[in-house]
């Protein structure tokens, strides 16, 4: 079954470069964001868990813990760190979940359950669909996931910038409009009546009866 916004992620115990974990013990109370690759020693990949790494601790500050998984196993990625550091001067200090019998990409939807084998053998082109990135909630469930194409870099300050929205609406009763950033005007939602909303947020715009902008709450 396809996993869905608001469905809950796939449990699972796995072997990492930190050690084996169990997933929603890993996840604790906070957020975790899962982004996954189709090999190692792949280019576009590379570049991407450098950056990931020198943008670890803005995840922190959201609570949230980050972590890598590619179908290769642990000894592969512990090679792969290597080149990381060489090419993005960026130590990769967070765990990569090795996945070299594919439980986890399928568990994820990112291969399908038919495929036999396991990877040894395949290639990045077949693996090309373990491109998504996830964002999973205290609650467990899956409040984003986007996929990329093999051959376009993932934009890494657009998932800060989503989970800032993710975090914010789950207090508020609010949404973000197209293009939003921290600090910037946010939509009321519809199930927030005008009365409500005088009370919650003090002033609003009305654009439209169905679109009321309002400062962003502290």
């Amino acid at each position: 079954m396809s996993l869905r916004i608001n469905s809950t992620a796939p449990d699972f115990t796995a072997d990492t470069t930190d050690g084996e974990i169990s997933f929603h013990d890993w996840i604790g109370d906070g957020y975790a964001v899962l982004f996954s690759h189709p090999k190692d020693f792949t280019p576009v990949c590379t570049t991407e868990l450098g950056t990931m790494a020198g943008l670890k601790d803005e995840f922190a500050k959201r609570n949230a813990k980050i972590i890598g998984i590619s179908v290769d196993p642990i000894e592969s990625h512990v090679k792969w760190k290597d080149d990381i550091k060489t090419a993005t001067g960026q130590a990769v200090d967070y765990p990569l979940i090795g996945d070299p019998e594919l439980k986890v990409a399928k568990a994820y939807d990112m291969l399908p359950e038919d495929i036999s084998g396991t990877s040894e053998g395949r290639t990045p082109a077949d693996n090309a669909t373990v491109r998504t990135v996830f964002i999973i909630g205290p609650d467990k469930k899956v409040k984003l996931s986007l996929t990329y194409p093999m051959t376009t870099g993932r934009n890494f300050d657009e998932i800060l910038r989503a989970l800032d929205s993710i975090q914010l609406t789950a207090k508020h009763q609010v949404a973000t409009p197209a293009n939003w950033k921290q600090g910037e005007d946010v939509i009321i939602t519809p199930a927030v009546s005008n009365e409500d909303a005088k009370e919650r947020f003090g002033d609003y715009e009305t654009v439209l009866p169905y679109l009321r902008k309002t400062k962003q709450p502290k």
